[in-house]
């Protein structure tokens, strides 16, 4: 069908005399097809494109290069309107999904609260007509009577497949009974708020046996595809070693009973690992949901069975699985259920927090559950706007292989080839070498280029601390972006470069230059939870012939628990070291850090805290928090940092190699505690509220000086009240929304102090924020702009500099709408520094 355009008519070789703007141009179909094709290749053509597709396409060589304009015009705008409504048609149904969860969510709360409303009236009732002597009776027949009863409904189970059936609808019940029901008091994770743009519904358990989280969300895929990829458990769950299906068993009804056999790593190597026994049972419910339920089998008889394995220490898992329900308009519904004995008794007492916290299940195992499905929901529907670029699915599984690298050698389990060496008397530092083939098969096959693969065996050393006081996630972050305040350069060439050239490169002292860190951005989870992303370092040596001639090596790194605001997160950097010409394939050998939070994860599960876990976690905007505000809503004070480090080495050089290694691990110990205690807030000054480690009679000085100067220089208050004493000036000047940040009078000015916007702007910290130089965040219109002034600045005493584009810290762009620079005079009226105020600023 021919289309129209409000341009003019067609058909007159005059084309001039036939243009009316008030009727429709009508193109033949030939002319449509011709423009469709050319819209295509370039939907937005300039003017000389246009007379150029003119020349070129004969069968449009009557129509003004006006019109084609026009109809490419409306074109653009008929794509857009498909678009809008294809989103907003996409936005409905999700909307509509996520009412019917949530009025379905309001109906158990509903029959939740009718049932304590009920129980509370009984237990008053039951108080009130009972004498003490009584109860004292009473409650001792109770406990006589519930052992009794405990024992009657727990005789030995039959394992035979009418037993095994008979289990399974049993755990399909209770299950349900979670999913859906009141088995469980459900409350809300802290911190989480359901949403059209959440990850979902999250729900930890309220004193219950064991551990308990539950969460309910929306995803883009079909049921049989959500419980395909839940059942593919390690390919998801970060710390599962393993899954072995012993036993395959189908059902009547349609549905397969399995019996399986799991490992799971142990998170630090102060804890011993955890397995289960279990029975998995899939169904289909008369609704159509698609249900897939696991409990552990214990006491059976007639049946296969599987002994206890050392090291592991056997855990229980109680009735949980996945409902996944079809959405109309594409997708599912899903329920997840997670309920746990982890066997809290066999880790000492410091790390039961982690063993007896629904918190930290919910985050590791639930919500990482619902974010595995819609990152592959992400990635299938959005194949090119991913953040995952162009291969998501590989760059995941590097993820994937950075993380079970790393909890291989925290665990060091024997079966895997790895042997604990003798130490040196002290206990800080555990060396493990591993010489099994299969672990040096890929480092000698992928790394060797021309050089000969000598390297014929893995060192690990590893060791565990507690810090104290300290956000996990802003010591992650520190040590993410300044690496050379804990890394020793010359180690970091050799665990490159060792399976090139062998343990002879293993230096001495350090070599070359260290031209310092460079992060380039490889990938990000949908909700930034997790980063991927190649470390450069510039200028080393690998080897010593490499000290006049430095080169560049490279590290594959993760990162991932850097939002403070996320209760009961692991706070992890792993990294390996890599090849300029990485491959898919390419073996990884991972070292790193995991920081894990204890006080917080055990307030918020707690079952003596009110129901209302959220209301005492309201938080402001990103970016907007002092490091007190951080420490109040994590509540965390302790948290345990495992660290590892690997190296491939010759074996005859054990020796040498594993006293390397210890004294490094060590040196990065002391860094860490080093850095943890200029980090954390209980170390820092508390006036007036404002915990930063400026917070002292320096600082309030600086303060005064800077709001002086800037009266003086510009006439106006920098600050709505400045009359107050020196503490109010600096915590107004701290929480000011504008980025303020000082900078030195050196040769190579470099910043001394920012407020807390400042440090957002930059992305960084106020310890490591003096490494940071004045034209590292300029691009080069900037610097010669800021040069240009610099002279102005020092004679007049202040310039405005138009808005513009500098750079974070971590090398991202930064637009302000405009930047106000002034002098800052001391007391004696001489120069102390320079004030920069970025106003308006945001990320680009």
């Amino acid at each position: 069908m021919a289309t129209s355009c409000k341009d003019g008519k067609l058909g007159h070789s005059n084309s001039s005399n036939s243009l009316d703007n008030g009727k429709y141009v009508r193109y033949t179909p030939e002319q449509v097809e011709a423009l469709e094709r050319l819209y295509h290749e370039c939907p937005k053509p300039s003017s000389l494109r246009r007379q150029q597709l003119i020349r070129e396409c004969p069968i449009l060589s009557n129509i003004e290069p006006k019109q084609i304009k026009v109809w490419f015009q409306n074109r653009r705008c008929r794509e857009k309107q498909r678009k809008e409504a294809s989103r907003l048609q996409a936005v409905n149904r999700k909307l509509t999904a996520m009412n019917k969860l949530l009025m379905e969510e309001n109906d158990r709360l509903q029959k939740q609260v009718s049932q304590l409303v009920y129980e509370n009236g009984y237990f008053r009732q039951h108080t009130q007509n009972t004498t003490l002597a009584t109860k004292d009776t009473s409650c001792e027949s109770v406990v006589t009577s519930g052992q009794h009863q405990l024992t009657s409904q727990h005789p030995p189970r039959d394992a035979s497949p009418a037993g095994l059936l008979s289990i399974a609808e049993e755990t399909l019940a209770e299950f349900l009974s979670k999913a859906t029901g009141t088995a469980v008091e459900w409350v809300q994770m802290p911190g989480m708020k359901p949403g059209p743009d959440s990850i979902g519904i999250v729900a930890i358990s309220h004193g219950c046996t064991g551990v308990a989280a539950r969460a309910c969300g929306l995803v883009g895929l079909e049921p049989t595809r959500v419980a395909e990829i839940l059942k593919d458990r390690p390919s998801w769950f970060r710390d599962c070693r393993a899954v072995d299906v012993l036993n395959v068993l189908p059902t009547a009804n349609g549905g397969t009973i399995e019996l399986l056999y799991m490992q799971l790593y142990a998170p630090t190597t102060l804890a011993p690992a955890r397995d289960f026994w279990l029975l998995r049972y899939t169904s289909v419910l008369e609704d159509g949901s698609l249900v897939v339920c696991e409990r552990s089998l214990k006491n059976t008889q007639n049946g296969p069975s599987m002994p206890p394995v050392q090291p592991f220490v056997r855990a229980e898992m109680l009735p949980s699985g996945y409902l996944v329900r079809p959405c109309e308009g594409g997708g599912s519904i899903i329920r997840i259920v997670d309920h746990l004995d982890l066997e809290p008794w066999s880790v000492p007492e410091v790390l039961r927090p982690l063993y007896e916290s629904s918190t930290m299940l919910a985050q590791k195992t639930t919500m990482a559950a619902l974010r595995q499905l819609r990152q592959i929901a992400q990635e299938i529907s959005q194949p090119n706007v991913s953040g995952w670029g162009r291969r998501p699915a590989a760059l995941r599984a590097l993820s994937q292989r950075l993380s079970r690298g790393f909890n291989e050698a925290l665990n060091g389990f024997t079966d895997e080839g790895w042997s604990i060496m003798g130490n040196d008397g002290i206990d800080d530092v555990t060396i493990l070498v591993n010489s099994s083939p299969d672990k040096l098969m890929g480092l000698n096959l992928s790394f060797s280029n021309g050089f000969p693969a000598v390297s014929n065996a893995v060192l690990c050393a590893r060791a565990s601390m507690l810090l104290q006081n300290v956000p996990p996630a802003v010591l992650l972050r520190f040590l993410r972006e300044h690496r050379s305040e804990w890394a020793d350069n010359s180690i970091d060439a050799y665990s490159a470069a060792a399976v090139k050239v062998g343990p002879c490169a293993l230096p001495g002292s350090r070599m070359g230059s260290f031209g310092g860190q460079v992060i380039l951005p490889l990938a990000h989870t949908i909700e930034h939870e997790e980063f991927l992303e190649v470390i450069k370092l510039e200028g080393m040596g690998h080897s010593p012939e490499d000290a006049l001639m430095p080169r560049d090596i490279f590290f594959l790194q993760m990162c991932s628990g850097v939002d403070e605001n996320a209760v009961g997160t692991f706070a992890e950097l792993i990294f390996a070291p890599i090849d300029a010409s990485f491959a898919d394939d390419a073996p990884l050998l991972p070292s790193g850090f995991r920081i894990i939070p204890l006080d917080s994860v055990k307030e918020a599960s707690s079952p003596n805290r009110t129901l209302d876990l959220a209301s005492s976690l309201e938080i402001g905007p990103a970016g907007n928090r002092s490091f007190n505000d951080i420490n109040a809503n994590s509540g965390c004070t302790r948290s345990v940092m495992t660290i590892a480090f690997e190296f491939a080495f010759e074996s005859h050089m054990q020796e040498h190699v594993a006293s390397m290694a210890r004294q490094y691990v060590r040196s990065i110990i002391s860094s860490v505690q080093r850095v943890a205690l200029a980090l954390s807030p209980s170390n820092l000054g508390s006036h007036a509220g404002l915990r930063t480690p400026l917070g002292t009679p320096e600082a309030q000085t600086l303060a005064r000086w800077i709001c002086h100067s800037y009266r003086c220089y510009l006439g106006v208050d920098l600050l709505k009240s400045s009359n107050e004493g020196s503490e109010s000036i600096l915590k107004n000047l701290w929480h000011h929304s504008d980025a303020i940040m000082c900078c030195s009078l050196k040769a190579l000015p470099v910043f001394t102090f920012a407020n807390q916007a400042g440090l957002d702007m930059l992305e960084t910290t106020l310890v490591a924020l003096q490494d940071i130089t004045l034209e590292k965040i300029f691009d080069d219109h900037g610097r010669k702009t800021l040069c240009s002034e610099f002279p102005q600045i020092m004679q007049q005493g202040f310039a405005c500099l138009q808005g513009g584009i500098c750079l974070s810290s971590m090398g991202r762009p930064v637009s302000y709408e405009r930047a106000v620079a002034w002098k800052v005079m001391n007391e004696e009226e001489n120069a102390h520094c320079i004030c920069f105020m970025f106003i308006n600023w945001s990320f680009v």
